[in-house]
């Protein structure tokens, strides 16, 4: 490795690290240099971010690319590749690790909230396998994009901090442009992380581990139980969040699944246009594992993985399996009434009951019949224009009518559903279609897609043309992890 190029250096950005999890000892990760990149260009820059962060010395984009290429690391980085292991699609995997990413430090925002900063697409690791550990211009891109379109949609999830064109050449199917993200997270701890400790039995490092992410993300729990029931918790609501957006991440592993509860990896995700409950996007989910509705069903059995590794600190394991159990059991409970209060606002019920639950559901049905677009359906419910997205409006509008009664009991149900319902979201052809002309070389496209949906609960009529679902021509069947 040409340590002139992947050195510290202190030109350019300044970042205030406070490095904590580089403390932890051996076994918790390997130490690694990012690959150097041979003509770094900033691609996007999310200066409002850095600014959040303490970041400073913006100024100069050579340098800004220079430093998230990992050719010129900010004085007190300390990369390292984090160990974790994990269920993929059911099978366990005992060590994964950061294969194509390094955690070059943390640290604390301006609002007091320590944040992890990580370069994905940097080179190989000892975690890498068979793999290059690079990434391409388009899944760097993607990640940035829709990470920051999820942010401004309210839901918990990583950040973007910048995007790098590395003047590489990586080799999928065919050549591509080469780039490295930097990814921001409150932290990169994943249910694996606890599977990666507790397969090969170390209770040591598992207890160094559990008090490691209780003081970063629970500070009030007590106990491993009461750790597990914070987890549950948010990734009970984190899941409702994403059906009541039409979200569909795709490759729920348990090594993709956060303890912070933020919504990680934009690999083959994908925004549902006609609804329908069975819809998968990903080209490598055949099964439908990780279909929109079965969300719902394995995020419950990737807490049960957790609870499992936790066990290993228990002394009474009998005890610790019946609390377990009842903890993970109660999960499918929280997710319904998560998803009643979302999806509830969405039809403009400020506190909506068990008796609602039936009259969402009918709408659902509907909209499953006639394939109804998700996002123009909820959106039309508040500026009366619903009836249009069904080819049949009559079966709707007998709907309509029980709705309207519904919302008698309501003050301002418009105004409700326009901050819940959002008009523009990251329609998959308008994805993939930015992504090409970026790899292309022409970033325009990008930028102002990214720049509607940083507003997503308001569009300007200029702007409409982005709220439009795909001509049948235009229809996305698959998506790609791009890894």
């Amino acid at each position: 490795m040409d340590q002139t190029l992947a050195s510290q250096s202190p030109e350019g950005p300044s970042i205030p690290f406070d490095n904590s999890y580089a403390a932890l000892p051996q076994g918790f990760y390997a130490r690694s240099d990012p690959r150097p990149a041979t003509a770094p260009r900033l691609l996007a820059f999310n200066a409002p971010l850095a600014e959040a962060l303490g970041i400073t010395g913006l100024e100069d984009r050579a340098a800004l690319a220079q430093a998230f290429s990992g050719n010129h690391l900010p004085e007190g980085a300390e990369p390292l590749a984090q160990a974790y292991a994990g269920h993929q699609f059911g099978g366990f995997s005992p060590q994964l690790g950061d294969g194509r990413a390094l955690l070059i430090g943390e640290v604390m925002g301006r609002d007091g909230h320590r944040m992890d900063l990580q370069l994905k697409g940097s080179g190989r690791t000892v975690f890498s396998r068979n793999g290059d550990g690079l990434a391409a211009i388009g899944p760097v891109l993607r990640e940035y994009l829709v990470a920051e379109a999820m942010q401004a949609l309210g839901v918990p999830t990583t950040r973007a901090l910048a995007a790098v064109a590395t003047g590489d050449r990586v080799q999928r199917e065919v050549g591509l442009p080469g780039a490295v993200l930097t990814r921001v997270a409150s932290s990169h701890l994943r249910v694996g992380s606890f599977e990666y400790f507790a397969a090969r039995q170390d209770r040591t490092r598992m207890q160094m581990l559990l008090e490691f992410a209780i003081a970063r993300h629970d500070p009030g729990a007590a106990t491993p139980l009461d750790f597990l029931k914070g987890v549950i918790a948010r990734q009970a609501d984190l899941v409702a969040q994403w059906m009541s957006i039409g979200f569909i991440h795709g490759v729920m592993n348990t090594d993709n699944t956060t303890i912070s509860g933020e919504t990680i990896d934009y690999g083959p995700c994908a925004f549902m246009d006609g609804y329908h409950p069975a819809t998968v996007y990903s080209s490598i989910d055949r099964q439908g594992r990780y279909a929109y509705e079965n969300q719902a069903n394995i995020i419950p059995w990737n807490m049960a993985q957790l609870a499992s590794s936790l066990l290993l600190l228990e002394t009474d394991t009998e005890a610790g399996i019946a609390a377990y159990t009842e903890a993970v059991n109660a999960m499918p409970g929280l997710i319904q009434a998560a998803w009643l209060n979302r999806f509830g606002a969405k039809i403009g019920l400020s506190e909506p009951s068990e008796a609602d639950r039936a009259l969402i559901e009918e709408l659902l049905a509907l909209m499953t019949n006639q394939e109804a677009d998700f996002t123009n359906t909820f959106r039309g419910l508040a500026d009366g224009t619903a009836a249009g997205e069904f080819s049949d409006p009559a079966p709707f509008r007998d709907w309509e009518r029980k709705w309207q009664a519904r919302l008698e009991r309501e003050g301002d149900p418009q105004a409700l559903m326009r901050a819940t319902n959002p008009a523009v979201i990251p329609r998959n052809h308008r994805v993939e279609e930015v992504l090409a002309a970026a790899t292309a070389g022409d970033m325009a496209p990008f930028e102002d897609l990214f720049r509607v949906l940083q507003t997503p609960f308001t569009l300007a009529e200029a702007d409409a043309a982005y709220a439009k679902p795909p001509r049948p021509e235009e229809e996305v069947q698959a998506t790609f992890c791009g890894t």
